[in-house]
C-alpha cells in the first residue's frame, strides 16, 4: 500500500527517459527502476550573498584550468550515499530518521579547505569546501543515518568520510588539472577572501531527507 503523508503521488505511468544530455551529460550512479527512489540525508546550506560571490571568483579562476566546470546550484553536506528506497519503505525510513535524529541541538561547522573529488565511478569531478572543524557532531549524525540504513539494508556512508559542501562540477575524471597549481590557487582565494573566517563557519539548522521528488525536514533543536 501507498503510504500516506507524502507530498505528492508517483505517477505509474510515468516515461523515464535516462538521457544524459537533458542533464549536462551526468551518469546515473544506478540504472532507473519503476518503484525504486533515489534517496539521500544531507544538511543543506542556503548560501548567502557573499558566499556566491567567493564561489563566482573559484569557479572562474578553475575554468582556466577546465572550461567545462559548472558551478552547483545548491548547496548541502551528505550524510548518506544516495540509496534506492522502495516507494513502500519511505515512511518507515523518514519516521525511524526522525526518532533517531530528534534529540540532536544546532551546532557549527568550519567548511575551509579546497579540495578535488571524484564520484565512485569516476564519471564527475568535483571542487569542494572540505570540514576542518566539526567532524564530531557530524560523525555522530552519520552513526544514527547509518543505523536507520542498516535497519533496511541499505549501503552505510563512507568509512573515514571527506565531509564537505561541493562547489562545482564538470563530467569526467579531470581532478588531474584541478589537483596542484589549480588547487593551490583556489585555496588562496579562500583564504585571502574578505570575511571568510566568519562566512565559512556554518551553523546547520536541519537535516533533510530527498526521495524521489519528496523532500523531509529535521529540524535541529
Amino acid at each position: 500500500p501507498a503510504p500516506a503523508g507524502l507530498l505528492g503521488d508517483p505517477d505509474p505511468e510515468e516515461a523515464v527517459s535516462d538521457d544524459s544530455s537533458r542533464h549536462g551529460g551526468r551518469v546515473r550512479g544506478f540504472p532507473h527502476e519503476r518503484g525504486n527512489w533515489a534517496t539521500h540525508v544531507y544538511l543543506p546550506y542556503i548560501a548567502q550573498e557573499e558566499f556566491l560571490e567567493l564561489l563566482e571568483l573559484l569557479v572562474s579562476r578553475a575554468r582556466t584550468y577546465v572550461p567545462s566546470l559548472a558551478a552547483m546550484e545548491e548547496f548541502h553536506l551528505s550524510l548518506s550515499q544516495c540509496v534506492v528506497l522502495r516507494y513502500h519503505w519511505i515512511e518507515p525510513f523518514v519516521r525511524s530518521l526522525r526518532e533517531r535524529l530528534a534529540a540532536f541541538h544546532r551546532f557549527f561547522c568550519v567548511a575551509d579547505q579546497v579540495k578535488v573529488y571524484t564520484n565512485q565511478n569516476k564519471t564527475r569531478t568535483f571542487i569542494g569546501l572540505e570540514v576542518s572543524a566539526g567532524h564530531f557532531q557530524l560523525l555522530e549524525l552519520v552513526s544514527e543515518v547509518d543505523g536507520v540504513l542498516e535497519e533496511f539494508d541499505l549501503p552505510t556512508f563512507y568509512k573515514d568520510p571527506s565531509f564537505h559542501i561541493s562547489l562545482a562540477w564538470c563530467v569526467g575524471d579531470l581532478s588531474g588539472r584541478l589537483e596542484g597549481p589549480c588547487l593551490r590557487e583556489l585555496q588562496d582565494i579562500v583564504d585571502g577572501f574578505e570575511d571568510s573566517a566568519f562566512l565559512l563557519r556554518i551553523q546547520w539548522e536541519q537535516i533533510r531527507c530527498k526521495s524521489g521528488n519528496k523532500y523531509f525536514s529535521f529540524p535541529l533543536r
